[in-house]
């Protein structure tokens, strides 16, 4: 008898100023334990870090992907992000039967059946699992940033734009790793405004 396989993709990481977006497939077996396990925006990050690691040791196959600045600046956020989401269920060791996207668009060329489903990472245990993933390998990028960059705060606004992220652009300057196509970016680039 031939058992139906799901995959749930989520991202993490398009809103950001800095650093890659996230992408992660998910296929989970029959039975699992994962007690808890929703959208990762509604866990704790140590919840969501307990239940990361509870993922890859129950599912049948897992794949976490990116794609980075210099991909987000080419392609644009939204092709960027959907290029991640390729590379993560292309990237999973079992091939899935179809395949479930959070939100309201597909990635082409996916070589798989795919559905999308707003707010599926509520909806759908697959998705939940692949939002927690994508969110713990998005912020683990963060904090090793904030290793190498303490007085931007990565660790505190994972790169999102708060005012504590802005106020540390106009001091210290634009990285490498910051988003040049991003608004707030671009306008400082303009002014010449490069971290030394």
């Amino acid at each position: 008898m031939s058992i139906f396989l799901n995959a749930g993709v989520d991202e993490a990481g398009r809103g950001p100023l800095v650093g890659s977006v996230f992408a992660a497939a998910v296929i989970l077996p029959a039975q699992y334990d994962l007690p808890g396990l929703t959208d990762s925006k509604k866990l704790s990050e140590k919840k969501r870090d307990a239940l990361a690691a509870a993922v890859k040791a129950q599912a049948l196959a897992w794949c976490v992907a990116s794609a980075g600045v210099d991909e987000i600046a080419e392609l644009n956020i939204l092709h960027a992000t959907m290029l991640a989401m390729r590379r993560a269920v292309q990237g999973l060791a079992v091939r899935p039967h179809k395949v479930w996207i959070d939100g309201n668009r597909v990635p082409r060329d996916l070589g798989v059946a795919a559905e999308a489903v707003v707010k599926g990472d509520s909806k759908i245990i697959e998705i939940s699992a692949a939002s927690v993933l994508a969110k713990t390998a998005r912020d683990a990028e963060m904090y090793a940033l904030a290793e190498r960059y303490p007085q931007y705060g990565f660790d505190k606004h994972k790169g999102y734009g708060t005012a504590a992220h802005l106020a540390a652009l106009q001091q210290f300057g634009v990285l490498a790793e910051h988003r040049c196509d991003f608004a707030p970016v671009r306008n400082l680039l303009a002014q010449g405004r490069l971290f030394e």
